[in-house]
């Protein structure tokens, strides 16, 4: 008998992940397509892409993106961040916090 060893997340061909995605303020859910290696930081730019300018101003802080209410590092990928196709992510800007 042979075993196999499985590709790890890293060694796997990238795969198309299309996501249910809104954007900050925005009142439109969209659907954006990102694959398995995209880092967050790509989705947060592909997202932002459909919609800031557009139907929400643009500001001058990075994007961030929320999946199931945790917030995911920027340099994460899809794959490594568990997001299965259809899943709903949020961008939002990572604004400082205001000092009282």
């Amino acid at each position: 008998m042979t075993e196999t060893a499985e590709l790890g997340i890293e060694d796997q061909a990238p795969q198309l992940v299309p996501l249910n995605a809104i954007f900050a303020t925005d009142f439109v859910q969209i659907l954006v397509p990102v694959t398995t290696a995209n880092t967050m930081r790509e989705v947060a730019a592909a997202v932002a892409h459909h919609v800031e300018g557009k139907r929400v101003r643009a500001l001058p802080f990075e994007k961030v993106v929320f999946h199931n209410g945790r917030r995911l590092p920027p340099e994460m990928t899809v794959a490594e961040a568990g997001i299965g196709p259809l899943e709903h992510v949020r961008v939002e800007y990572d604004r400082p916090e205001a000092i009282s």
